[in-house]
């Protein structure tokens, strides 16, 4: 299934620290030719990947290593951007590697004892360039082996039907209406600061 360049690139990132080093040296993907979702090959062979693809590439390399090859969707409010991330779990926790250009919405250490818990660790710097807090729902865990019969690891075509299933999966709500009207918004410092990007489009 995979060559032995991809074999021996997912022996070499045998813990989530080791798979998340690996995402940060490959370039965002801006789509600037159009919109891509890239295959863990694609995403391995052209060295870039936006966070659907980074969560499905380290997904792959979690499961190279024995573990299922789980990925989360938080979902944000309609005119936001929704936020797809791997979870791993270790020592009891869970944790999740994710793809992102920000200063935001990174990594996250398995120490959270529930999904809820780790979901919500993105809350508060989960938000638009005006402050407003967008982060609204996460899915269920949701594994890609669902989607063997297209070769998701390596194919060499766009796999939009993973993230649209995604988005019809089982999501529940973090917050009331009530929440949601009584939010603040982010302070100014916080908003600049969510405006930091690793890459630029050249």
């Amino acid at each position: 299934m995979y060559s032995a360049a991809e074999t021996k690139l997912f022996k070499r990132l045998n813990s989530p620290k080791k798979i998340q080093d690996f995402l940060e040296t490959l370039k965002i993907n801006f789509e600037v030719h159009g919109e891509t979702c890239y295959s863990p090959r694609l995403v391995i062979r052209r060295r870039v990947a936006h966070c659907m693809e980074g969560a499905m590439l380290a997904a792959a390399a979690l499961e190279f290593h024995g573990a299922r090859p789980l990925v989360l969707d938080l979902r944000s409010a309609a005119h936001d951007f929704d936020h797809v991330v791997a979870v791993f779990r270790q020592y009891g926790c869970f944790g999740a590697i994710s793809k992102t250009n920000h200063a935001v919405l990174r990594y996250r250490e398995p120490v959270y004892k529930t999904l809820r818990e780790l979901a919500l660790s993105y809350f508060h710097e989960y938000f638009d360039d005006r402050g407003q807090k967008t982060l609204r729902e996460f899915s269920r865990p949701f594994d890609l082996n669902f989607f063997n019969k297209l070769n998701w690891r390596v194919s060499e075509k766009n796999l939009f039907q993973i993230p649209n299933y995604l988005d019809e999966i089982k999501h529940f709500q973090i917050l009331s209406g009530r929440q949601i009207k009584n939010l603040r918004k982010a302070d100014e410092i916080e908003i600049k600061a969510g405006k930091l990007v690793e890459w630029k489009v050249k």
